[in-house]
């Protein structure tokens, strides 16, 4: 769809007003700790970085509506994720290189500026795009100044679906990769490398993977380091759902190995994904005191099912994940400084044994942490209830599967995704519990779902678990959530 932007109204000052005068929100379907705006549509996470001790999260966000248009970047920083900047409008389409959107990219600190590698994307009339990647500056008024263009278009051999630089260093020098589309509608992931002599940055070619038809598109891809093991992450577009993988519309995850910037090949073990819920996609990650910290969002390209459209807003981010390589395998974590938000009085302590029903009531934004040994029970179900309506996270030992079922919600997006979970003995769930996104991390982050639901009435959920055989042993807490703060 043709989205150009020359002569939309971008009045900062007005838009910044409207988001300072929203806050606190107040709407039952506003969420209290994760991100998201008053108003307008927001997706992926950009331009994370730490300088100083001080996080920049940039992320996409249409401040004049609830449409994929209007692409800009919002700001915002935080010391501990839990209390925040009033976030603002941070970068806009505002010449004839980005016209058509501001689209992803990363942030790195340089001489002492916080700065940012974009993708301007501008359409002719014919609709035909040009993609330029851009470093910009961030300046004292919150403002990003648009710099060069290091890579002016499109390389030879692909399409003009070209975009999401990410910046990596090895020994001692700059490279980036970008997320591609080959002419013959096949996903890749490219790699430049900045000359330190000219500062021209200077194709190395297509990153060589096991993966040589997988999806028509690769967006948003991240180049990390865990000690000596390399993982590429990417969102592949364009994969057949199968049994236990691939359910979501458009998939994210990653392959990890070794890998060669001589030969350009990456030896690595199977695509796996990173979340395997119903609402997320475009994760970005960022090194803050040695960890590798995620956000994603909380949201997927071209699903429509989220109700909050009808009252000027819509998606969130994730809350932030911290990532460790384990065998191969990502586990996911919730950020440490996430514990302040529990609310210390509030919480409940869960301890029964040779029990198949275990219940609990949750607050507004609620934690719980959930222990069980099986004992005879062969399986178990967590249910969210709101009322009459239910969301279901059902565990089969047999099967070894985890099934997550929206069916029993009356509004937003509905239906099922099942998933591989290997345990023994014993099942460790803890789940975050917000107004509408749900986070759902099994055996300590090795497998996470991400999710939205939306209650049509205004009640606190209840978590209930129930199993078909009593349960050895259940035991937990669980916690009221305070609210991010902003100041």
């Amino acid at each position: 769809m043709e989205d150009n932007h020359i002569g939309a109204e971008f009045d900062r000052a007005a838009i910044d007003q409207k988001v300072r005068e929203a806050l606190p929100f107040t709407h039952r379907y506003h969420n209290r700790f994760h991100l998201e705006m008053p108003f307008g549509l927001i997706n992926d996470p950009n331009g994370l970085v730490e300088k100083d001790g001080v996080t920049h999260i940039f992320y996409q966000w249409n401040p004049l509506g609830v449409e994929h248009k209007h692409k800009s970047w919002a700001h915002t920083t935080t010391r501990d994720f839990v209390h925040y900047t009033v976030p603002e409008l941070a970068m806009w389409p505002s010449d004839a290189h980005d016209k058509d959107g501001c689209y992803s990219g990363c942030g790195l600190v340089e001489n002492g500026d916080v700065r940012v590698l974009y993708t301007c994307n501008a359409k002719d009339e014919n609709g035909v795009r040009t993609p330029a990647q851009r470093f910009g500056t961030l300046m004292k008024d919150g403002t990003v100044r648009k710099d060069e263009i290091i890579i002016p278009t499109n390389a030879e051999g692909y399409t003009g679906h070209f975009r999401d630089p990410y910046v990596f260093y090895r020994h001692g020098e700059r490279y980036l990769v970008l997320g591609a589309q080959r002419e013959n509608e096949t996903g890749t992931v490219l790699v430049y490398h900045e000359n330190a002599a000219s500062k021209a940055w200077e194709p190395c070619g297509e990153i060589s993977t096991k993966y040589k038809d997988f999806g028509y598109m690769w967006e948003c891809p991240n180049l990390l380091r865990f000690g000596n093991y390399d993982v590429l992450m990417f969102c592949p577009q364009g994969l057949e759902a199968r049994e236990y993988k691939y359910q979501s519309r458009y998939q994210c995850g990653y392959l990890a190995g070794h890998l060669s910037l001589e030969s350009m090949e990456l030896m690595h073990g199977r695509f796996q994904e990173l979340d395997k819920g119903f609402d997320f996609y475009a994760p970005q990650v960022y090194n803050n005191q040695g960890r590798h910290i995620l956000f994603g969002w909380i949201g997927m390209p071209d699903e429509d099912a989220y109700p909050t459209k009808e009252h000027g807003w819509v998606h969130s981010l994730t809350m932030p994940r911290v990532l460790t390589l384990r065998q191969g395998k990502i586990f996911s974590q919730p950020a440490k400084e996430l514990r302040a938000l529990r609310i210390a009085e509030s919480a409940v302590d869960l301890d029964a044994t040779e029990t198949q029903s275990v219940r609990a009531s949750l607050a507004e934004g609620a934690e719980a942490l959930i222990d069980i040994t099986f004992g005879k029970a062969q399986s178990v179900t967590y249910t969210l209830a709101y009322g009459l309506e239910r969301v279901t996270i059902h565990y089969d030992r047999p099967s070894q599967t985890v099934t997550i079922d929206r069916s029993g919600m009356k509004r937003g997006g509905k239906g099922t995704r099942t998933f591989k979970l290997f345990t023994d003995q014993n099942l460790s769930l803890q789940l975050f519990v917000d107004k509408t996104v749900v986070e759902a991390f099994f055996e300590h982050g090795e497998e996470v779902a991400t999710f939205n639901v939306f209650p049509e009435k205004h009640i606190l959920p209840e978590l209930v678990i129930e199993s078909d055989a009593p349960m050895e042993n259940v035991t937990g807490r669980v916690w009221e959530l305070d609210a991010y703060q902003y100041r």
